[in-house]
């Protein structure tokens, strides 16, 4: 046998393999797949499975949260069932456009930054980052973390915030840069230890997360002066349809009632919708 067509012909296999993935993921990223959705009767949807209370793990493992109930809600409309898939937040861009998931939903902040990767449904929900602490650490504003630490969950609106506006914290705290953690579960274990002694966190999060503890009153969440943000999905920019027809849902959730009854069930009350005040 002649090695050197065997290396030749090798070659041009693994090639013909590489260029079918890569096909792959741009027909994913270029293409309407509205029609793909509708005759498999199933969407998939990214998040972070540890976000409370958009989406998150209860102790039997079952999957609850805001976003979930949300998302269901949506696509029940059309008869197609969401499947769930836990994610690396910060790949979360990468595994849409790759066409590993079909939507970014776990409150997914729209940015600048993020508008030039991918297209974003109406706003849902609003959301401030609030600093979080221990009441004994008697950190009352964002200038008493000066060269304290830190932390803060990577790829996150609030990660992003810290360097876009760095007067209000970066150029305050321990080193000029934060701790960085997958999840904010584990940022709240080094919290309570005292490797950390401040998280910047989602609101909705900060909130439930400190209402549902044994011993809320060791917390203190302090307002920041970083915009207002605003909740909505992520969507492959191509996917023109699959864009309108969850914007179409969430208007009519919202006319019929059911927003509120999961803004109720989630948050106790009748949170911050644009939706819900027009």
């Amino acid at each position: 046998m002649n090695i050197k067509r065997l290396v030749v012909g090798f070659a041009a296999l693994l090639l013909v393999i590489l260029s079918g993935c890569t096909s792959l993921s741009q027909r994913a990223n270029e293409k309407d797949n509205w029609n793909k959705i509708k005759q498999s009767k199933t969407v998939v949807v990214g998040l972070d499975d540890s976000f409370v209370p958009m989406g998150f793990r209860q102790k039997n493992g079952q999957l609850v949260g805001y976003d979930v109930d949300l998302a269901k809600a949506v696509f029940k409309q059309y008869g197609i069932k969401v499947s769930f898939q836990t994610i690396d937040w910060s790949m979360n861009a990468t595994e849409l456009q790759n066409g590993t998931i079909d939507l970014i939903w776990n409150g997914y902040t729209k940015t600048p930054e993020r508008e030039k990767q991918v297209a974003f449904s109406k706003t849902y929900l609003r959301n401030d980052q609030t600093l979080v602490s221990l009441r004994k650490n008697n950190i009352t504003s964002t200038a008493d973390m000066t060269n304290k630490a830190l932390g803060v969950q990577t790829g996150s609106s609030g990660a992003n915030d810290i360097s876009t506006y760095p007067k209000i914290l970066k150029n305050r705290i321990q080193d000029q840069s934060p701790v960085l953690y997958d999840t904010f579960t584990n940022a709240f274990i080094d919290l309570n230890a005292g490797r950390i002694q401040g998280l910047l966190i989602d609101s909705t999060y900060a909130n439930y997360y400190v209402q549902h503890d044994k011993n809320p009153k060791k917390y203190r969440v302090v307002n920041t002066l970083f915009p207002k943000e605003e909740f909505a999905v992520g969507i492959r920019k191509s996917d023109d349809t699959l864009r309108r027809k969850i914007n179409v849902a969430l208007e009519r959730l919202a006319k019929d009632g059911t927003l509120t009854k999961i803004n109720e069930k989630w948050f106790g009350r009748n949170v911050d919708s644009p939706l819900l005040t027009k």
